[in-house]
């Protein structure tokens, strides 16, 4: 059954460019780690003191998910977690939220727009 991992961060609408690149340059480690299936980085809505981002992670199970977490590849890809230069890049702390999947559907080669 797939597993979704999800954080949620509140960064402070001047650090959204800088948060970005935290992550973008960043080496997840992720490639390395069975049932790794797919990440994205979401930039979500802006409200008035933040932009609201997502991490999504794919896993196809719940058990390859928690064993990335125990993993030396986890230890590394978050060691500098807490690093955030001279400026905070996000309110708060994550929100952590963790999902199996119900159901999903994908795109066929017939149904999918060119």
């Amino acid at each position: 059954m797939t597993f979704i991992a999800m954080n949620r961060f509140k960064v402070p609408k001047d650090a959204g460019a800088e948060f970005e690149q935290v992550w973008l340059k960043r080496d997840s480690y992720l490639n390395e780690m069975t049932g790794f299936v797919e990440f994205h980085l979401l930039r979500g809505p802006e409200q008035e003191d933040h932009i609201l981002y997502s991490s999504h992670t794919v896993w196809r199970t719940k058990a390859d998910f928690e064993a990335w977490t125990n993993s030396e590849g986890f230890r590394k890809a978050h060691a500098r977690a807490g690093d955030n230069s001279s400026k905070k890049l996000f309110l708060g702390h994550p929100q952590f939220e963790g999902f199996e999947a119900v159901q999903t559907l994908t795109a066929t080669a017939t149904g999918a727009a060119a």
